[in-house]
């Protein structure tokens, strides 16, 4: 007998195929914007100010399987780094799973409309600014806090 629960509740990160890992990601955008490290603290702080490939929008990487080529220090997750997820956003699905968490209501997996995550003010849709735009020496003054942060 086949188990009627989605795969995130009978899957472990490590168990779960290529395509259910990706489609963890909720489309928020929030793993694409600058972090700030105090150095004396360890303190981190997170930025509106996003990677170039990051379109604003959709608050999907504008080219995903060569963003590595373009982006050389992206973050790729992988289950095996799931241990230390603790950087990404409270609300992030990978961190949550990590932890041994449920999906929130809004996320995309829950509601079956990949505009949820929006709707439920999440993502940083339309609240970014690229890093094109922005000397780097100016984004302490992009510092903001995101709804649902720790």
């Amino acid at each position: 007998m086949v188990s009627q629960r989605p795969f995130w509740q009978r899957k472990t990160l490590a168990e779960m195929t290529a395509a259910e890992w990706e489609s963890l990601c909720d489309g928020c955008g929030r793993c694409c914007l600058h972090r700030l490290e105090e150095e004396e603290s360890g303190e981190v702080f997170t930025t509106c100010v996003s990677c170039k490939l990051l379109d604003t929008h959709s608050c999907r990487c504008s080219d995903y399987p060569n963003r590595k080529q373009q982006v050389p220090d992206c973050i790729q997750l992988t289950p095996e780094d799931a241990a230390g997820f603790d950087w990404l956003p409270a609300t992030c699905a990978y961190r949550i799973l990590a932890h041994g968490g449920q999906l929130p209501e809004w996320h995309p997996l829950v509601t079956g409309d990949p505009e949820s995550v929006h709707r439920a003010g999440i993502s940083v849709q339309n609240k970014v600014v690229r890093e094109t735009e922005v000397d780097p020496e100016d984004y302490e003054d992009y510092i903001v806090t995101w709804v649902g942060d720790d």
